[in-house]
């Protein structure tokens, strides 16, 4: 179970300036504490030592933001004045990130889920307003009056965005922020989510959660949290090791209008392509489009030898749901003779997991898990 990191500010004793060179860093204080609040200090070893710093970040127990703060953000320079008090998350990744770092008190309102909020993030997730499961309203979310927006999609408020522009924003003040995990190549009529030409990157969601610590001025929660994905990451990828995984093919099935209809797929370097290489595998899918559309033809030809269905909570189609994916599998004539179905090679991981976002690295341990358990009882 992840911690939430609900730190406070501890007194100070002085103040002491330092200059950090990386790329788009700027500088910032960093205040010396008389002595660490208790509660850091019990969660310090939990996190596994804040010493798994982002590059470029200042490294100290009680380090705070000076501003303004200037960062490249998908292609922009954004700059923020101050803390934000009435954030709006729109997209489950970007929301659960602020709740992670403790900020569910700064938050006026939340959009678009896919799957419901991380267990662990309920309570905090309950004092926060819920706007719409779905994509909201750019009035919906002006109607909060919120002093920055962070979004998790390039369609939440990108350019092609049918909520709104990132200048809607700006025209009122608003800084935005937009995660970098999504800054594809623009997508054509058949590629409406983009393309990735590289494997995403975990280091993407960990500039993300330092990016956003340092705007809310919580920089050391978020070394925590970052601290503490790693090590997710690397118990993955020995319960994938010690379960013989590696070698091994693997489809990520996200949803389908009907069964008759194409499949919505994880492309070739998607957040689900990273998955199976923690794995010791890869993806059977080559298409480098993030979210391609296949025929059920050109996904038997692939011969995954593991098929990772999305669970999803919306329900918007019959087969969001897991078990209607898994029926479906090992009915018809055709995708029941896959290497995968055959062999019982089928796991659950939730659907938010295959966006490129912290929980993919929840997705991965899923999935680890879930191979290694049906790996023990066939060993039986």
């Amino acid at each position: 179970m992840s911690p939430t990191f609900p730190f406070r500010r501890s007194a100070v004793a002085g103040r002491i300036t330092a200059t950090v060179s990386a790329a788009s860093r700027t500088v910032r204080s960093v205040r010396v504490p008389g002595a660490l609040p208790r509660v850091m200090m019990l969660a310090l070893p939990l996190a596994g030592a804040l010493a798994l710093a982002v590059p470029g970040t200042v490294q100290a127990a009680d380090a705070h933001t000076q501003y303004p703060l200037t960062l490249e953000n998908c292609g922009q320079k954004i700059t923020y004045t101050h803390a934000p008090e009435r954030a709006v998350a729109l997209g489950q990744n970007s929301a659960e990130i602020l709740l992670l770092l403790g900020l569910q008190d700064r938050m006026v309102g939340t959009a678009f889920w896919p799957s419901k909020v991380l267990p662990q993030l309920a309570d905090a997730n309950a004092k926060v307003k819920l706007l719409t499961v779905e994509m909201p309203r750019l009035e919906s979310i002006l109607a909060e009056a919120p002093d920055f927006v962070a979004a998790a999609l390039p369609s939440l408020i990108g350019p092609n965005s049918k909520v709104a522009k990132r200048e809607d924003f700006e025209k009122m003040g608003v800084p935005t922020y937009l995660s970098p995990g999504t800054c594809l190549a623009s997508g054509t009529a058949k590629d409406a989510y983009g393309s990735r030409d590289q494997l995403w990157s975990p280091e993407l969601a960990y500039r993300e959660i330092d990016d956003l610590s340092r705007i809310f001025d919580v920089p050391a929660r978020g070394q925590a949290l970052i601290a503490d994905l790693k090590a997710r990451v690397e118990k993955a990828r020995q319960t994938a090791e010690k379960a013989g995984l590696a070698g091994k093919s693997y489809l990520f099935w996200f949803s389908s209008p009907s069964p008759s209809a194409d499949a919505y797929v994880a492309g070739k370097n998607s957040a689900s392509g990273y998955i199976a290489t923690v794995l010791g595998g890869r993806n059977a899918v080559t298409n480098e489009t993030e979210w391609p559309t296949m025929s059920w033809e050109s996904i038997i030809a692939t011969q995954p030898d593991v098929i990772v269905v999305a669970t999803l909570d919306r329900n918007r189609w019959e087969l969001d749901k897991p078990e209607a994916k898994i029926k479906y599998l090992t009915t018809d004539s055709a995708t029941r003779e896959m290497p995968a179905v055959k062999n019982g090679a089928i796991v659950v991981m939730d659907g938010s997991a295959m966006n490129p976002s912290v929980r993919t690295i929840y997705g991965a341990e899923q999935v680890a898990q879930s191979l290694a358990k049906k790996k023990a009882a066939a060993d039986k």
